[in-house]
């Protein structure tokens, strides 16, 4: 739904994200460090390897690492993700 068109990483593992409808601002991620798949964070330059995936428009790294955008985009404008996916879906509706 909310699609993501620019990632910039940044210092402390946070990353800068546009999306499509213009809403733009930082996610901070270092709760993530070390977490599971985010082991491989550990190595700042493969933080600094985030890319969107042209296909999912989802922020990815190498070995199938990504996160979701609706949640990303429920940070970024201080939503809970439910409400953002709610009204998503609502807008699609209309369409």
């Amino acid at each position: 739904m909310y699609r993501i068109i620019k990632v910039k990483p940044l210092p402390n593992y946070r990353i800068w994200l546009k999306f499509s409808d213009g809403i733009a601002g930082e996610v901070d991620l270092s709760h993530l460090l070390g977490m599971g798949v985010f082991q491989a964070w550990k190595e700042i330059d493969f933080f600094n390897s985030a890319h969107i995936n042209p296909e999912t428009h989802t922020v990815e790294w190498e070995g199938g690492i990504d996160l979701c955008p609706d949640n990303l985009y429920a940070i970024v404008v201080g939503k809970e993700p439910l409400e953002v996916l709610k009204a998503g879906v609502l807008e699609e509706i209309k369409v």
